[in-house]
């Protein structure tokens, strides 16, 4: 998230360790980050694909995160874009 508060990005860690904790199959977003593989650019692959998650519970879980950290209203556009664009699991 670009220009995204320390308070934003630990917000967002915490959505995608739920979100893959609550997706089929369930894994640990912290042991998927550590055993991912890096690309030619540098950055670590996650196979986001290989998960899902009912749109709803999606949902829920985002909506809870944004209250548990008070995300400001201005942010949470922005705040969601990141979750949605990133590499949480696709849909069932």
């Amino acid at each position: 998230m670009m220009n995204a508060t320390t308070k934003e990005q630990e917000a967002i860690r915490e959505c995608y360790r739920k979100l893959y904790k609550a997706s089929t199959p369930s894994a640990d977003f912290d042991e998927l980050i550590n055993k991912a593989p890096i690309d030619e650019n540098g950055q670590k692959v996650i196979d986001f694909m290989a998960h899902e998650i009912c749109e709803h519970e999606f949902s829920q879980i985002v909506d809870e995160v944004i209250k548990k950290y008070k995300i400001k209203t201005h942010r949470l556009t922005p705040f969601k874009n990141s979750i949605y664009l990133g590499c949480s699991p696709k849909f069932k």
